[in-house]
């Protein structure tokens, strides 16, 4: 039986907590040009700061949800991201933002991963898959919310944003904090060193999700310029087109990982992946284009909660939160990797040139997820 409860307050929370986060994001560009007469790099270094962090503290977060309970973890998230809204309020300077945004990246990390662990936690091991992949869609219509609500919000001042920022996450603590737990309230299990914050059986996983990354990041980067290039001046509907799709998918099919095996599910998506960013790096114009953001979209939808049940089938109970947060890390890493990549392949190549990289990578991604070996006889779930 699903404690629907539960998964309201987990995800619900999720929700609140990227609402907080992301409503900043598009206010922040200007706000610092504005105040600080920044650069474009100082810009994307604000902007981007909360990656750094959070690629470092996902681990670790997931450590902390094995040994002390992932309430907790995800309450000291959604307090942190909380405290960070409210920090935009002080007259701290340029270097005084920037550590904002880095508390900000500690605060995502610790909310997602010990929230990924305990919808795992809380889910029959038939519906896994599918809740991972809700998991993910209550994330991206966070960031959808935050952005839209931040920019609407500007016209009122930037205290009206700031103000968004610190009471969206209040409420995620809130509805966090009013499910029921069975978790120990010590520490438990959960050894240390490297292995405790890289748990093996996120490796392999993790570097088929970052190479598959290399996808995402060039059609968020590039798709617009290649279209326009070619004429076509509606490029973001491809994104748009990307976007919905992408979320879709899970909310209809996201059970196929859990009803067909993620290795298979696995392969499937990353042949996905691969051939819509073939249609796209060949489209003559909008339609093709957006097709192969429909074909990539669903690819690309199920590979993560894929490949998340390769990682949480093959960790055992007190290793889960390290095994999810190391793998989820790999997506920032790759993404902060494939960026400049991407970006050097469309200088010297062209940007068609961005997409098929971006298709070589999905390819290879298969190949690495394949030669994850299969679990165990024995449950890896935790009780």
């Amino acid at each position: 039986m699903i404690p629907r409860l539960a998964f309201i307050g987990i995800f619900g929370g999720l929700f609140c907590g990227y609402v907080g986060l992301t409503a900043a994001i598009p206010v922040l560009p200007v706000f610092v040009r504005e105040r600080f007469g920044a650069t474009g790099f100082t810009v994307g270094l604000v902007v981007t700061a909360t990656a750094l962090t959070a690629l470092l503290v996902r681990p670790v977060a997931g450590h902390l949800a094995d040994r002390y309970g992932h309430r907790r973890v995800m309450q000291a998230g959604a307090l942190a991201v909380a405290a960070g809204g409210a920090l935009y309020f002080l007259p701290l300077g340029l270097p005084g933002l920037v550590a904002v945004r880095l508390l900000l990246g500690v605060g995502e990390a610790s909310l997602f991963t010990a929230g990924a662990v305990w919808t795992v936690s809380l889910a029959p091991h038939h519906r896994r898959g599918q809740l991972i992949g809700l998991y993910g869609v209550s994330m991206w219509g966070g960031i959808s919310a935050g952005t839209f609500l931040g920019a609407a919000l500007l016209p009122l001042g930037y205290g009206a944003v700031w103000a968004l920022s610190a009471a969206a996450p209040l409420v995620a603590l809130a509805l966090v904090s009013a499910v029921r737990t069975a978790l120990p309230a010590g520490p438990s299990g959960g050894g240390g060193g490297l292995h405790a914050l890289l748990p093996r059986p996120a490796v392999l996983p993790g570097v088929a999700l970052g190479l598959a990354s290399a996808g995402y990041a060039g059609l968020a980067a590039f798709v617009v310029l290649h279209l326009q290039a070619r004429g076509v001046h509606a490029g973001v509907v491809v994104l748009s087109c990307f976007s919905a799709v992408y979320a879709g998918t899970r909310l209809f099919i996201g059970h196929l990982p859990d009803r067909f095996g993620p290795r298979r599910v696995t392969a499937w998506s990353g042949a996905g992946e691969a051939v819509g960013l073939l249609i796209i790096a060949v489209a003559p114009n909008l339609p093709v284009a957006v097709l192969g953001s429909v074909v990539m979209g669903v690819g690309f939808s199920l590979l993560h909660p894929s490949l998340a049940l390769m990682v949480m089938n093959r960790a055992g109970p007190s290793e889960q939160g390290a095994a999810i947060g190391a793998y989820t890390s790999f997506w920032d890493l790759g993404v902060s990797v494939w960026g400049p990549v991407t970006g050097l392949a469309a200088t010297a190549l062209g940007y068609p040139a961005v997409f098929v990289v971006g298709a070589v990578c999905a390819a290879a991604a298969v190949s690495v997820a394949l030669c994850v070996r299969r679990p165990d006889a024995r449950p890896a779930a935790v009780n």
